[in-house]
């Protein structure tokens, strides 16, 4: 539940920073516009260039807002929303997928320094100081070696499948919003084209100008969820993609540690 509410209130801080940004990208627009034509009369040809520039970008930014709300503000701002949320989520997860990333080869390495030197107390430690799901099913098969290698690997095993279930803790919600979008989309392209005949049922009469607005509407709101579901589905691959790597070390690791256990009991007994 922390969780949720946490993600709602970066969401929240998203809607508003991108709130802020837009005004202070109108204003900023607003006082270049207003500087070059004071200066028109009595600058050269690279200032005349740089007021092209900025009302070029004042423009693109006015057909932006313009495409909006020619989309229908009720059906867009849910399209907006979607990737908001959904952006947050995918947020979240890379944070901690790149905070769940480490080098297993130099863990390994410092595990087996430390059975060789201190024995396994010293190899728990290195695990306790070491970050990501690896460090801590490493700890969990040392904590058990007392009980033999069998109960080791399957307390590896178990622990592992607990691990991987956090890495794709929060990919659900990505993918509901990556499927809601588009619906939302269609949902506005459907409600307009119901608009558009109810206009043609009005006026008796199939005129383009009385077409045009409906499917105006349907035609951007559907492109708006079209986009964000694009958007949100490249965060889902690359979060997809970045789980099966660490999942994949996760096995390679486990699979070297019941490798020194096994040398590091054949030593103790000789």
């Amino acid at each position: 539940m922390k969780r949720l509410f946490a993600l709602i209130a970066l969401s929240g801080m998203l809607f508003f920073l991108a709130s802020n940004v837009v005004v202070a990208q109108d204003q900023a627009a607003a006082g270049n516009t207003a500087a070059v034509q004071q200066q028109a009369d009595q600058t050269a040809d690279p200032f005349e260039e740089a007021a092209a520039a900025a009302e070029e970008g004042r423009s693109l930014h006015s057909q932006l807002k313009q495409t909006f709300i020619d989309g229908g503000p009720f059906f867009m701002s849910f399209v907006l929303i979607a990737l908001i949320l959904g952006l947050a989520f995918a947020i979240e997860r890379i944070l901690y997928l790149n905070f769940s990333t480490s080098n297993t080869k130099k863990l390994l390495a410092n595990v087996e320094q430390a059975l060789d030197s201190g024995g396994v107390e010293a190899a728990k430690d290195v695990c306790r100081k070491t970050r990501g799901p690896v460090a801590s099913i490493f700890y969990q098969g040392l904590d058990r070696v007392d009980h033999g290698i069998d109960v080791v690997e399957r307390s590896i095993i178990s622990y592992g499948g607990v691990q991987a279930g956090l890495l794709e803790r929060g990919l659900s919600w990505i993918a509901l919003f990556i499927a809601l979008a588009p619906m939302l989309g269609f949902l506005g392209t459907v409600i307009g084209m119901i608009g558009a005949f109810n206009a043609i049922e009005v006026a008796g009469d199939i005129s383009p100008s009385l077409v045009a607005s409906g499917i105006k509407v349907a035609l951007i709101t559907t492109v708006g969820g079209l986009i964000v579901a694009i958007i949100l589905q490249i965060f889902y691959n690359y979060c997809v993609s970045k789980i099966d790597s660490i999942v994949n070390n996760m096995e390679d690791a486990s699979i070297s540690l019941l490798d020194l256990l096994v040398k590091h009991n054949l030593k103790k007994s000789a």
